[in-house]
């Protein structure tokens, strides 16, 4: 995971607000409109919050550019300002946003959600894939916790909370049923990736990851693909072994631009997956285009 280059910009940001947050306390923790405040450490975790919230939260998505690789975000001052406004924090966890640590440490917010947690999954197994918004159940249990924190801090919307999150419940079952669609008919197929992004995502759909072990790390950590790795990704989007190739929409660099070149000259389907929202989405609704996307591309 590409997590070393955000801790120094972290630290920095800490101490420039450190003065300020004294005098920017929010002893009811809420929005000043009356809504409860909540920061999620991206648009993804922003949206679950929101299909919860019954339009009683104000979110704030630190991650929130689709034109940019999530990895070099930069907290700034306004977001440790933001935290310690919070009732409620939301983060990744399992080493995605480690910036949020520092942030929460310094603004001490009183609930702190952490998806990779929740999830039940060990984030210190070798080969963790720490993108746990692809993994339904783990979604599923994170806005769970969300109904109860915004229940404890707003207790007079209870009902409201309720019946919204029922709601996001249907929503993802209805998800969870295009998952099993897709993996009557195309179990045991194999699917190449440039990063472990959507790999949660693609085994439910019964797909298998034939990418040769240590190239889609390599890629996501900025290191260098070594030239046998790089050879047999190629051949492999290049054979008829594999269905699409899933790659992550938002990075790019030279060697994953040639593997995307190889598959589609090959006329292997290319189906791209992003780490935040595409503008104007929601989280239910990028993940019914990525299915949708995955299914187009295992009919073929």
């Amino acid at each position: 995971m590409r997590t070393r280059r955000r801790g120094a910009s972290v630290a920095a940001v800490a101490l420039v607000a450190a003065s300020l947050l004294a005098g920017c306390t929010d002893p009811s923790r809420a929005a000043t409109d009356d809504r409860v405040a909540v920061v999620a450490s991206t648009d993804v975790w922003g949206s679950v919050v929101e299909a919860v919230g019954a339009g009683h939260v104000a979110v704030t998505s630190l991650i929130d550019d689709p034109s940019r690789d999530p990895h070099e975000f930069q907290a700034s001052v306004r977001d440790q300002l933001a935290v310690s406004r919070a009732a409620i924090v939301v983060e990744n966890g399992g080493g995605y946003d480690d910036f949020m640590s520092r942030l929460v440490s310094a603004a001490h917010a009183p609930v702190v959600l952490d998806a990779v947690r929740l999830s039940g999954r060990d984030a210190s197994a070798q080969d963790f894939n720490e993108h746990v918004w692809f993994d339904l159940p783990t979604v599923r249990r994170v806005a769970d916790a969300v109904n109860t924190a915004l229940t404890r801090a707003d207790p007079r919307h209870r009902q409201d909370y309720d019946a919204a999150l029922a709601r996001f419940h249907g929503e993802l079952s209805r998800l969870q049923g295009e998952e099993s669609s897709i993996r009557s008919t195309a179990a045991g197929r194999g699917v190449a990736i440039t990063e472990p992004v959507p790999l949660y995502l693609t085994a439910a759909c019964g797909l298998v990851n034939r990418t040769p072990r240590g190239f889609s790390s390599a890629v996501e950590d900025g290191r260098d693909v070594p030239p046998a790795l790089l050879q047999a990704q190629l051949g492999l989007v290049r054979s008829s072994r594999v269905a699409l190739l899933a790659m992550n929409s938002q990075t790019e660099d030279p060697i994953t631009d040639q593997v995307v070149t190889a598959a589609k000259d090959a006329g292997l389907p290319v189906v791209g997956f992003g780490e935040t929202l595409p503008q104007g989405e929601s989280f239910t609704r990028m993940f019914h285009g990525e299915l949708g996307a995955v299914a187009a591309a295992v009919r073929r």
